[in-house]
């Protein structure tokens, strides 16, 4: 498999005017996403609106992306829930399907203890044991908080790979995991920090600017680096004008790549929210009509 590692893009899902799964559309937007800089794609995350995806709907979307480009970059499945029965079998159906890796993101809503998110993700580990898992920190959606000293304890597991970290606070080096910048305003500190790379929004209309990030740091040239994530700062921000996936969707649409429908609770940007988005990512100097074409 593709190493964990670079500038991996967290897929939108794109839905048909009607609401349903547009796989082919998908399908195109990971081939888009790997000519225009991302290592790898994560398929059915919070991105690509999970919570509200079938489990059927899931395996056909990685399976279109397996195909797609799948022997030439990293392909990660979101197979993370609250229910941790229906995350092994979730787990286990994308390892039979061919995915590279699993994305888990801690259980939420139920809140569990220490000792529930050890179980929950030795579990889903064990079942699966030789597919690389990402655990997933994100507390702003899961309200659990995995603590740097928890997720050093999770590392102990064998295949416990990564930490997509999204609680910025604590961005830092854990032992025995690789460091993956979980927000785009972070992915230049996690590298400075070690880090293997970010799982990603922005790279869906500034891959190829955020692929120079990577390659000038690992060139040496931290300094230029630098410059070209200061530059892009208005398109992360663009990214967070409403909550995620909404405002990527919208900027795909002004992209001309798909409709930006999405299924409730999730609703399109408003006018005013895809004005602001717009002019966010211009004062980057992007042209959202060749962000995907170029």
């Amino acid at each position: 498999m593709s190493e964990i590692q670079g500038v991996i893009t967290a897929m939108a899902t794109f839905f048909d005017v009607d609401g349903n799964v547009d796989v082919p559309s998908t399908r195109k937007l990971a081939r888009d996403l790997i000519e225009h800089g991302s290592h790898g794609v994560v398929v059915s995350g919070t991105t690509g609106e999970s919570p509200t995806l079938e489990d059927e709907e899931k395996l056909a979307l990685l399976e279109a992306v397996l195909d797609e480009v799948g022997d030439e970059a990293t392909v990660i499945f979101g197979s993370g829930s609250n229910d941790t029965r229906h995350s092994v079998e979730l787990t286990k159906a994308g390892a039979q399907a061919g995915a590279h890796a699993s994305l888990i993101a801690t259980p939420y809503y139920n809140l569990p203890n220490r000792a529930g998110i050890l179980g929950h993700f030795g579990a889903v580990a064990e079942a699966q044991p030789a597919l690389p898992m990402v655990l997933y920190n994100v507390p702003t959606r899961t309200v659990v908080n995995m603590s740097p000293d928890l997720l050093a304890e999770l590392a102990t597991i064998e295949n416990v790979v990564a930490v997509k970290q999204a609680n910025d606070s604590e961005l830092q080096d854990i032992p025995g995991l690789d460091l993956l910048a979980g927000n785009d305003g972070s992915f230049m500190d996690a590298l400075k920090l070690g880090g293997t790379g970010g799982i990603l929004v922005a790279s869906h209309i500034a891959g190829n600017a955020m692929r120079q990030i990577w390659d000038l740091f690992q060139a040496g040239d931290t300094e230029g680096a630098e410059t070209i994530d200061k530059n892009l700062r208005p398109v992360y921000a663009a990214m967070g004008v409403t909550t995620n996936p909404i405002p990527v969707k919208a900027a795909l649409e002004m992209a001309g790549c798909c409709p930006a429908t999405m299924r409730l609770p999730m609703v399109e940007a408003t006018e005013n929210e895809k004005a602001e988005i717009r002019t966010l990512i211009e004062q980057a100097g992007i042209n959202l009509n060749e962000s995907l074409k170029s």
